[in-house]
């Protein structure tokens, strides 16, 4: 895309909310000028489409790099995965350095700079043996990232290693909040000393606060108090927080995300017909798939309830399938007809 300005490599996490965040934001440097390119793996390249058809190349270079994800073959975005899953994909997404270091050194006009993923920080190291600069993008926002920053760097321990509710509390973050160790982050708690994956997992979280630019989708306005904190910690003001993004104007909404069992213009016409303030939105993110007991309860609780709702669920993988995750009750759609899309 462009063939002027700064060049730039853009490496996403291969899943939905990570992905499409971070794409939105390649396509306003795009339309500034720069020169992109964006390192996917075959599987993901539908989701550079409304991005492509923004900006066109004329002639654009072609380019393959090797990927053969060692966790489930074939695997190549965390929607086919458990939510488990993603730590295995950081992992293999780390095969591609040597690859993006050959692709680097055999082409005439090497980016300057690489705008990657949190869960990708590795590219720190990267960037540096190239001699470039690297930028860490977060999808969430700096409160969550301020805990994550802190855990790895601090690596709180609890006394008794059998009470999952021991408080773990957070002195030097605003507030100084205290959690149980079971709300702590699943990777933090399942990390392993010594153990060369959860040792790479913690270097690449701290790499990103290595990094020479951080940069958040969220605002000053909500998360002032911890953008600052990042900035005290990190001993620079390269923080930046230049969300909530926006997608393109021309980028039609069934283009995002992957498909949908119900079509965007259905509700939006549903909606149309309801009251404001009037509907509950359910939504447990693009990765989360609840286990049939948990569906369960909240279908239960919808139906119960007599609101008028929107529930996204994701669509169960074989995997999930097979640990009794993700299936809707028998006649729960029914029931709620009318009431609920």
């Amino acid at each position: 895309m462009s063939e002027s300005g700064a060049h730039i490599l853009i490496f996403p996490y291969p899943a939905q909310g990570h992905m499409i965040p971070l794409l939105d934001i390649t396509h306003q440097l795009a339309a500034r000028g720069l020169t992109i390119t964006v390192l996917v793996t075959p599987k993901n390249l539908p989701q550079l489409s409304p991005l492509l058809s923004t900006h066109p190349t004329p002639s654009p270079p072609s380019s393959s790099l090797t990927f053969a994800p060692s966790h489930t073959p074939g695997v190549e975005n965390t929607i086919d995965l458990p939510a488990n899953g993603f730590l295995s994909m950081m992992c293999a997404l780390a095969d591609l350095h040597n690859p993006i270091v050959h692709w680097f050194r055999n082409h005439p006009s090497p980016p300057s700079a690489i705008v990657s993923d949190m869960f990708v920080g590795w590219t720190h190291h990267l960037a540096r043996q190239l001699g470039i600069r690297s930028y860490a993008f977060f999808p969430s926002g700096a409160f969550a990232i301020s805990f994550v920053y802190s855990l790895w760097r601090e690596m709180p321990q609890r006394n008794n290693h059998s009470d999952d509710n021991e408080m773990v509390g957070f002195p030097r973050i605003p507030n100084s909040p205290f959690y149980p160790w079971w709300q702590l982050s699943p990777v933090f708690r399942s990390y392993v000393k010594g153990d060369p994956n959860s040792e790479f997992i913690r270097d690449s979280f701290l790499a990103n606060g290595s990094s020479y630019g951080l940069v958040f989708n969220s605002f000053g306005g909500l998360e002032g108090a911890h953008l600052d904190y990042l900035k005290k910690e990190l001993g620079h003001d390269r923080v930046w927080a230049i969300g909530p993004v926006s997608p393109p104007d021309d980028a039609g909404p069934n283009e995002r995300g992957g498909s949908s069992s119900t079509s965007i213009s259905h509700i939006s016409s549903w909606l149309n017909t309801c009251q404001d303030h009037s509907v509950v939105y359910v939504c447990f993110g693009s990765q989360a798939v609840l286990t049939n007991k948990q569906m369960k309860e909240l279908t239960l609780g919808l139906e119960k309830s007599g609101v008028k709702f929107i529930l996204a669920v994701k669509g169960a993988t074989k995997g999930h399938v097979e640990e009794d995750y993700g299936s809707i009750p028998f006649g729960f759609e029914d029931r709620v007809a009318g009431r609920g899309s």
